[in-house]
């Protein structure tokens, strides 16, 4: 196998890694291109493994492009949501472990610590081995365990409890009709007590500046969207990270993807982005629905 055959076959699992660490698709995408410079410029007779020489060099040049990518966050106008990714359109984007790649857990993600986020990222989306994590973040055995699992107990304590795939469908279309149809009390009932709404137009078009929390705040919250906003837009069934999303278009064009979080009490968290930027790899998905 050539040099660029072996890239091209290590690529999917590159930006996987990439994305879960930046959240960012066409951030991922930079470092990806990045590893492959560096690829060309390596003697690849002389590396054993290159699966994991070209893993362990995205995990560090991701780790890098994070202290940058937390500073801009920082001046980020109104919340920042992580740039989703249609699942739909390319079934391999989602093929490692889902959990990982959810909208809701990439959020939780950014509260770890860079090593922890990578421990994390590796060991539980990836599958590595803590001696293999070890290695490439550089440190010892049972500090890659200890980094996994304050990763893996964060996120449990404040994702809480998650419902089964076939719930969650239910719960979200159910959801979705209470909110098209204005039905306040339906759509309160299906909310948990402590629901939070975050929505990202990151300065671009108008969104809420702050999150929004409580279960009778958040309902009329989307109707009020709804009311104001809503003429025009299609409705559209996708999948996003690895699980089922609405896809608001209007004239050929996505104008917000809205996701949830869903515990057994009901929608916890509402996720919307509105950033025209981070909608740009639905724009075939909502063109061919149009």
């Amino acid at each position: 196998m050539t040099p660029v055959d072996t890239f091209q076959a290590q690529r999917g699992r590159l930006f996987g890694i990439a994305y879960r660490m930046l959240g960012s698709a066409s951030e991922a995408e930079d470092v990806v291109q990045d590893a492959w410079l560096r690829w060309q410029a390596t003697d690849t007779n002389a590396v054993r493994e290159p699966a994991a020489f070209l893993a362990t060099i995205v995990t560090r040049l991701s780790l890098t492009a994070l202290d940058s990518a937390r500073a801009r966050r920082e001046v980020y106008v109104g919340p920042w949501l992580p740039e989703p990714i249609a699942t739909g359109a390319d079934p391999a984007a989602g093929a490692e472990h889902r959990e990982s790649l959810n909208l809701a857990v990439l959020l939780l993600l950014e509260r770890l610590s860079p090593a922890e986020r990578a421990a994390y990222v590796l060991h539980e989306a990836f599958s590595y081995s803590f001696r293999e994590v070890a290695e490439v973040l550089e440190t010892s055995e049972s500090n890659a365990r200890q980094l996994a699992s304050r990763a893996r107990a964060h996120l449990d304590r404040e994702r809480g409890v998650t419902v089964s795939g076939a719930e969650r469908e239910r719960l979200l279309g159910a959801f979705l009709a209470a909110a098209q149809a204005g039905d306040l009390a339906r759509l309160e009932s299906l909310l948990a007590e402590d629901a939070l709404s975050m929505s990202d137009g990151g300065g671009v078009v108008n969104a809420a500046r702050k999150p929004v929390s409580g279960r009778a705040r958040v309902a009329q919250l989307i109707l009020g969207v709804l009311e104001k906003f809503g003429e025009g837009i299609v409705p559209v069934a996708v999948e996003a990270n690895g699980e089922p999303a609405m896809l608001g278009v209007r004239d050929g064009h996505p104008v917000a993807l809205w996701t949830v979080d869903i515990a057994p009490d009901g929608v916890r968290r509402l996720l919307i982005v509105l950033n025209p930027h981070k909608l740009e790899r639905f724009a075939s998905v909502a063109l061919s629905r149009s």
